[in-house]
């Protein structure tokens, strides 16, 4: 995997960034879990794109500033590290509680964006919809919770954890419930703003998503203008991750389709 590693000091944070791949920018935003590593899914997107995948304030190797307290601080946080950066016509997408953070970001200022992928975004509540409450399952349930199949669940749970991965998921919990304990996932003014997005925008979800179940997609699809709703079969919460071939194949071909 061809990639590169820098720390980027941005409103008085240092951050950790890894850049890799040619062409059109893409800036992914990483979920609960965090992004300690480059992944399979992040390799395939950067053969058609330069891929930028920060560690948000307050995951795994960035710093925890003072000013973070809620999803519209780390929304105007973005909004200056593409400046930092000096991108334009982006392609951003956004898994779970970053897909949640992208809608915060393109219903600020969506003049550098290009496009907008959602992934099984949090965000809003759907009233009788109830998401999964992360913060009360052990370990082995959420592993179990994340996948359909349940062969990357016995892969997840499998792996060694280090003292200092143990340190990150540790500070990636702390700072997720800062951001999303109460309300649970989602933030009560939202919904009123995502007519704001102007950017042609793609919603992707596992069809049997635990964490934030399938019906929020339609939701979502009709409080963005335009948007269109993609459901994928026998996956759960983490499509670019279960399904990675069909995930970046839904994605690259948006993308190719807004630039045309």
């Amino acid at each position: 995997m061809s990639y590169t590693e820098s720390e980027e000091r941005i409103a008085g944070c240092k951050v950790r960034l890894m850049r890799g791949g040619k062409g059109a920018p893409l800036l992914f935003l990483h979920g609960s879990s965090g992004a300690s590593s480059w992944l399979p899914f992040m390799e395939a997107l950067s053969q058609n794109h330069e891929v930028f995948v920060f560690e948000h304030p307050g995951f795994g190797r960035s710093e925890n500033p003072t000013w973070l307290d809620t999803m519209s601080d780390l929304a105007f946080f973005y909004l200056d590290a593409i400046e930092h950066l000096g991108l334009s016509d982006i392609s951003l997408v956004g898994a779970s509680i970053g897909g949640w953070l992208a809608a915060e970001i393109a219903i600020r200022d969506c003049r550098s964006l290009a496009s907008l992928t959602l992934v099984a975004p949090a965000g809003i509540h759907v009233k009788g919809l109830r998401k999964g409450d992360i913060f009360m399952w052990s370990p082995q349930e959420t592993a179990r919770n994340l996948f359909f199949a349940q062969s990357f669940a016995e892969k997840m749970l499998a792996a060694p954890v280090t003292p200092e991965a143990q340190m990150e998921i540790l500070q990636n919990r702390l700072t997720t419930a800062k951001l999303a304990w109460q309300p649970r996932f989602y933030n009560p003014d939202l919904y009123k703003w995502l007519h704001r997005i102007k950017v042609q925008t793609l919603i992707v979800w596992g069809e049997n998503d635990k964490v934030i179940p399938a019906g929020y997609g339609p939701a979502f699809r009709d409080l963005i203008p335009g948007a269109r709703l993609e459901v994928i079969a026998e996956c759960g919460h983490l499509p670019q991750v279960e399904k990675m071939e069909e995930f970046v194949g839904l994605v690259g071909g948006f993308i190719r389709e807004v630039a045309r």
